[in-house]
Protein backbone atom coordinates (compact mmCIF):
# COMPACT_ATOMS: atom_id res chain seq x y z
CA UNK A 1 0.00 0.00 0.00
CA UNK A 2 1.43 3.38 -1.06
CA UNK A 3 0.50 5.87 1.66
CA UNK A 4 0.96 9.56 0.95
CA UNK A 5 0.78 12.78 2.94
CA UNK A 6 -1.97 15.04 1.59
CA UNK A 7 -1.61 18.79 1.98
CA UNK A 8 -4.09 21.53 1.18
CA UNK A 9 -2.30 24.33 -0.65
CA UNK A 10 -4.20 27.55 0.09
CA UNK A 11 -4.07 30.56 -2.22
CA UNK A 12 -0.51 31.81 -2.59
CA UNK A 13 1.88 33.40 -5.03
CA UNK A 14 5.42 32.94 -6.26
CA UNK A 15 6.98 36.27 -7.23
CA UNK A 16 9.74 37.20 -9.65
CA UNK A 17 12.66 39.28 -8.39
CA UNK A 18 11.46 42.23 -10.46
CA UNK A 19 7.91 42.05 -9.04
CA UNK A 20 9.21 41.78 -5.45
CA UNK A 21 11.02 45.10 -5.98
CA UNK A 22 7.88 46.79 -7.31
CA UNK A 23 5.51 45.37 -4.69
CA UNK A 24 7.74 45.66 -1.59
CA UNK A 25 10.58 48.05 -2.42
CA UNK A 26 13.89 48.15 -4.27
CA UNK A 27 16.12 46.17 -1.88
CA UNK A 28 13.39 44.33 0.03
CA UNK A 29 14.16 40.85 1.41
CA UNK A 30 11.26 38.43 1.98
CA UNK A 31 10.88 37.20 5.58
CA UNK A 32 10.63 33.47 6.26
CA UNK A 33 7.51 32.57 8.24
CA UNK A 34 7.76 28.77 8.09
CA UNK A 35 9.36 25.94 6.15
CA UNK A 36 7.03 24.04 3.84
CA UNK A 37 7.11 20.28 3.17
CA UNK A 38 8.98 20.74 -0.10
CA UNK A 39 12.56 21.48 1.08
CA UNK A 40 13.14 24.33 -1.39
CA UNK A 41 10.00 26.28 -0.44
CA UNK A 42 9.02 28.42 2.52
CA UNK A 43 6.02 30.58 3.36
CA UNK A 44 6.82 34.25 3.87
CA UNK A 45 5.31 36.70 6.33
CA UNK A 46 4.45 38.91 3.38
CA UNK A 47 1.10 38.85 1.59
CA UNK A 48 -0.27 40.70 -1.42
CA UNK A 49 -3.74 41.53 -2.69
CA UNK A 50 -4.82 41.06 -6.29
CA UNK A 51 -7.46 42.66 -8.45
CA UNK A 52 -8.86 39.87 -10.59
CA UNK A 53 -11.43 41.34 -12.95
CA UNK A 54 -14.25 42.72 -10.81
CA UNK A 55 -12.98 41.20 -7.56
CA UNK A 56 -10.22 41.96 -5.09
CA UNK A 57 -8.70 38.96 -3.33
CA UNK A 58 -6.82 39.90 -0.18
CA UNK A 59 -3.98 38.37 1.82
CA UNK A 60 -2.42 36.03 -0.70
CA UNK A 61 0.61 34.48 1.00
CA UNK A 62 3.98 34.86 -0.73
CA UNK A 63 5.95 31.62 -1.10
CA UNK A 64 9.69 31.78 -1.72
CA UNK A 65 12.19 31.42 -3.22
CA UNK A 66 11.60 33.84 -6.07
CA UNK A 67 10.73 32.48 -9.48
CA UNK A 68 11.60 33.49 -13.01
CA UNK A 69 7.94 34.40 -13.64
CA UNK A 70 5.29 35.50 -11.15
CA UNK A 71 2.56 32.93 -10.56
CA UNK A 72 -0.59 33.28 -8.42
CA UNK A 73 -2.44 30.11 -7.38
CA UNK A 74 -6.05 30.41 -6.25
CA UNK A 75 -9.08 28.10 -6.13
CA UNK A 76 -12.06 28.18 -8.47
CA UNK A 77 -14.12 29.48 -5.53
CA UNK A 78 -11.68 32.40 -5.11
CA UNK A 79 -12.36 33.38 -8.75
CA UNK A 80 -16.18 33.35 -8.39
CA UNK A 81 -17.58 36.84 -8.93
CA UNK A 82 -14.48 38.12 -10.69
CA UNK A 83 -15.81 37.70 -14.24
CA UNK A 84 -12.49 36.04 -15.12
CA UNK A 85 -12.05 32.44 -16.16
CA UNK A 86 -9.02 31.12 -14.32
CA UNK A 87 -7.73 27.94 -15.96
CA UNK A 88 -6.71 24.77 -14.16
CA UNK A 89 -3.07 24.31 -15.12
CA UNK A 90 0.09 22.63 -13.95
CA UNK A 91 2.23 24.93 -11.84
CA UNK A 92 4.71 26.68 -14.12
CA UNK A 93 2.50 26.41 -17.22
CA UNK A 94 1.36 30.01 -17.50
CA UNK A 95 0.57 30.20 -21.23
CA UNK A 96 -3.06 31.24 -21.63
CA UNK A 97 -3.51 31.83 -17.91
CA UNK A 98 -5.39 34.79 -16.42
CA UNK A 99 -3.94 38.20 -15.72
CA UNK A 100 -4.41 40.41 -12.66
CA UNK A 101 -3.16 43.50 -10.88
CA UNK A 102 -0.93 42.63 -7.92
CA UNK A 103 -1.02 45.07 -5.02
CA UNK A 104 1.76 45.34 -2.45
CA UNK A 105 2.68 47.88 0.21
CA UNK A 106 5.14 49.70 -2.08
CA UNK A 107 3.40 49.49 -5.45
CA UNK A 108 1.33 47.62 -8.00
CA UNK A 109 2.17 45.52 -11.01
CA UNK A 110 -0.10 44.24 -13.75
CA UNK A 111 0.62 40.74 -14.99
CA UNK A 112 -0.88 39.73 -18.35
CA UNK A 113 -0.80 36.06 -17.36
CA UNK A 114 0.16 34.03 -14.31
CA UNK A 115 -3.05 33.40 -12.36
CA UNK A 116 -4.02 29.72 -12.28
CA UNK A 117 -5.89 27.09 -10.34
CA UNK A 118 -3.13 24.56 -9.73
CA UNK A 119 -3.80 21.07 -11.03
CA UNK A 120 -3.70 18.51 -8.22
CA UNK A 121 -0.32 16.87 -8.23
CA UNK A 122 2.13 14.65 -6.39
CA UNK A 123 5.67 15.76 -5.63
CA UNK A 124 8.17 12.92 -5.27
CA UNK A 125 11.81 12.10 -5.85
CA UNK A 126 12.70 9.86 -8.81
CA UNK A 127 13.64 7.13 -6.30
CA UNK A 128 10.21 7.33 -4.61
CA UNK A 129 8.47 7.29 -7.99
CA UNK A 130 10.43 4.24 -9.16
CA UNK A 131 9.66 2.41 -5.90
CA UNK A 132 5.92 3.02 -6.50
CA UNK A 133 6.04 2.13 -10.17
CA UNK A 134 5.48 5.49 -11.82
CA UNK A 135 7.47 8.28 -13.43
CA UNK A 136 7.35 12.01 -14.04
CA UNK A 137 4.30 12.96 -16.11
CA UNK A 138 2.21 9.93 -15.15
CA UNK A 139 -1.32 10.36 -13.83
CA UNK A 140 -2.51 8.32 -10.87
CA UNK A 141 -5.54 8.10 -8.59
CA UNK A 142 -5.40 8.76 -4.86
CA UNK A 143 -7.98 7.75 -2.26
CA UNK A 144 -8.13 10.22 0.61
CA UNK A 145 -9.27 8.65 3.86
CA UNK A 146 -11.53 10.27 6.44
CA UNK A 147 -15.14 11.15 7.18
CA UNK A 148 -15.51 12.33 3.59
CA UNK A 149 -13.42 9.70 1.78
CA UNK A 150 -12.96 10.50 -1.87
CA UNK A 151 -10.92 9.28 -4.83
CA UNK A 152 -9.09 11.94 -6.82
CA UNK A 153 -8.35 10.84 -10.37
CA UNK A 154 -5.94 12.39 -12.87
CA UNK A 155 -3.39 13.34 -10.23
CA UNK A 156 -0.23 14.46 -12.03
CA UNK A 157 3.11 13.05 -10.88
CA UNK A 158 6.02 15.51 -10.71
CA UNK A 159 9.47 14.23 -9.89
CA UNK A 160 12.54 16.13 -8.82
CA UNK A 161 15.63 15.30 -6.79
CA UNK A 162 14.65 17.91 -4.20
CA UNK A 163 11.00 16.81 -3.91
CA UNK A 164 9.51 15.05 -0.90
CA UNK A 165 6.53 12.69 -1.36
CA UNK A 166 3.31 14.66 -0.94
CA UNK A 167 -0.04 15.22 -2.70
CA UNK A 168 -1.06 18.87 -3.12
CA UNK A 169 -4.76 19.76 -3.38
CA UNK A 170 -6.29 23.23 -3.57
CA UNK A 171 -8.73 24.42 -0.89
CA UNK A 172 -11.82 23.40 -2.87
CA UNK A 173 -10.50 19.85 -3.23
CA UNK A 174 -9.37 19.76 0.39
CA UNK A 175 -12.79 20.90 1.57
CA UNK A 176 -14.52 18.23 -0.51
CA UNK A 177 -12.37 15.60 1.24
CA UNK A 178 -12.87 17.10 4.70
CA UNK A 179 -9.19 18.03 5.06
CA UNK A 180 -8.30 21.18 6.93
CA UNK A 181 -4.53 21.37 6.32
CA UNK A 182 -3.17 17.84 6.10
CA UNK A 183 -4.51 14.33 5.70
CA UNK A 184 -3.51 10.92 4.45
CA UNK A 185 -4.14 9.16 1.19
CA UNK A 186 -3.39 5.93 -0.63
CA UNK A 187 -2.05 5.93 -4.17
CA UNK A 188 -4.20 3.46 -6.11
Amino acid sequence: MNKILVEVSAKHCHLSKEDIKILFGESYQLTKLKQLTQPSDFACKETIDIKLGEKEIKNIRVVAPEREKTQVEISLTDAVGSGVIVPIKMSGDLNGSAGAVLIGPAGQVEIKEGVIVAMRHIHCSPTEAKKMGFKNGDNVSVKVKGDRSIIFEDVAVRTGEEYKLCLHLDTDEGNSAGINKTGEGIIL
